[in-house]
């Protein structure tokens, strides 16, 4: 017990001025992740006061749209694993090629994912529930909403881009602006407010889709007369064989994690719509949605400087040793972040939420029933998903070993929580604390088999390639 208190206090111990630049690069990434969440659950709140169906409607409309939202995430985190190494070197010009290929990869999925979500939202929405007044509900919502990400995939590579390349501020503005954009006309348009119609779910993917053509707009204002990272027109539009074929191989992993993963957390959201108290279960689900993304949003932020600060030290050449020792230290931090929240969220659960919170929403006396379980179980939960953050998004990715994530990632979600949610919640009608731990099963064994691979350091690797490569 004593060595191993030892080592941890020894990887604490960074050179000074360590800490500091670690919260400089986090800050900024958690206000913005923090000002989204908090404008995200204004929404879910103003969807909510129309009725409890109408908070499950969007919920399932929500689901198609949040693959969409990971599989851009998984560009970006492709993204960052290239784009940082070359910051370490200095390769800007490296930098708006990888962004080129981010950005076709990204325009060509959100284009296709719209298309199908305009023709056919009533099929859509059926795949994730057999409740026909949610598929009515749900479906002028997904039309809509689908557009947007049009426009919000190509912003978020740019933005992605900034933030690995340690400015992370610019993000943090764009959306905030975007965002508090959308929770105004959210408000106007869902309720008919300033003389507008009154539109409801329909009014709240219209505020959508034009908070993201305006943050098009900010980005590309930004992007053309901006010059710490001067865009190269040639490089960003034709960024040749050799970049597309390394961003296949670093990137496409991150890719297929994220679309699987979303995938397997889409169709989690299916089996609890098809569950005996399918509109319970997914309006419970969607109030610990936005919990988790505010719990989350510390644990992200510090991911995000983990990949940027390892990727750049990977770049610059670091010993495998330094890298190593600087990777353990960021992993600690982030586990004990994880235990620091949960603790948190177990005083919030008795004295904010449950008295406070579950009723603003309107919900029925099952749904209080199945959030406060989700939580409690969430709680428990919480410091092994903080460390698989960083370890998997972070770390891991950072370092090019995307596959080993990927399958980190993946395995446990697909093989243990989903075959285990269908059991308990589709085929046993289990208790609804059975069906909740079967939901976050997979933090369980993400845990130990992450710190495995990290400990064998063979995720330590130079991914970029030279100029003359390209």
């Amino acid at each position: 017990m004593r060595t191993i208190e030892v080592i941890m206090f020894s990887v604490l111990r960074q050179k000074p001025g360590f800490y500091g630049r670690l919260w400089k690069l986090s800050l900024p990434i958690i206000l913005q992740n923090l000002i989204t969440t908090s404008l995200g659950f204004v929404d879910t709140f103003m969807v909510g006061l129309l009725g409890n169906d109408e908070l499950s409607a969007v919920t399932a409309a929500n689901t198609p749209i949040f693959l969409v939202q990971v599989i851009i995430f998984g560009v970006m985190s492709g993204l960052t694993i290239l784009v940082c190494q070359y910051w370490g070197k200095g390769d800007t010009v490296s930098i708006n090629r990888v962004m080129g290929v981010a950005a076709y990869a990204g325009f060509v999925v959100s284009g296709l994912a719209a298309l199908v979500l305009f023709l056919f939202p009533e099929w859509v929405m059926g795949l994730v529930t057999n409740n026909a007044g949610l598929i009515v509900l749900g479906a002028p919502y997904v039309r809509i909403v689908g557009i947007s990400y049009v426009f919000n995939a190509v912003s978020s590579v740019y933005v992605g881009m900034q933030r690995s390349t340690e400015n992370p501020g610019f993000g943090m503005v764009v959306f905030a602006i975007s965002m508090l954009l959308n929770t105004f006309l959210n408000y106007c348009l869902i309720f008919g407010k300033f003389g507008a119609p009154r539109l409801e779910i329909a009014g709240a993917a219209l505020a959508t889709l034009t908070a993201r053509v305006v943050e098009f707009a900010i980005v590309f204002v930004y992007a053309v007369t901006n010059r710490r990272i001067p865009l190269a027109p040639r490089a960003l539009l034709r960024p040749g064989k050799a970049m597309a074929k390394s961003a296949v191989v670093y990137a496409g992993p991150v890719i297929v994690n994220e679309t699987l993963w979303g995938l397997g957390t889409a169709v989690m959201t299916a089996i609890m719509g098809h569950t005996v108290i399918s509109a319970d279960m997914l309006a419970a689900y969607a109030i610990m949605g936005n919990i988790d993304k505010f719990a989350t949003v510390a644990c992200f932020g510090l991911a995000g400087s983990t990949a940027v600060i390892v990727g750049k030290r990977i770049g610059e050449r670091a010993s495998d040793e330094e890298v190593y020792n600087l990777s353990y230290c960021l992993l600690l931090v982030s586990f004990l972040l994880g235990a620091g929240v949960a603790v948190a969220l177990a005083v919030l659960l008795p004295t904010l939420f449950i008295p406070i919170l579950y009723p603003l929403f309107s919900l029925t006396e099952t749904a209080v029933k199945v959030a406060v379980t989700m939580c409690t179980v969430y709680i428990v939960m919480m410091p092994m998903k903080s460390f698989d953050v960083s370890n998997i998004t972070g770390v891991l990715r950072a370092g090019g070993d995307a596959r080993a994530a990927a399958i980190l990632d993946l395995l446990p979600l697909w093989l243990v929580a989903v075959p285990l949610t269908a059991l308990t919640g589709l085929v046993l009608n289990a208790p609804i604390w059975l069906v909740c731990l079967s939901i976050y099963s997979e933090n369980i064994c993400k845990m130990p088999a992450g710190f495995f691979r990290f400990r064998s350091r063979k995720w330590i690797n130079d991914v970029t390639i030279r100029e003359g490569e390209t």
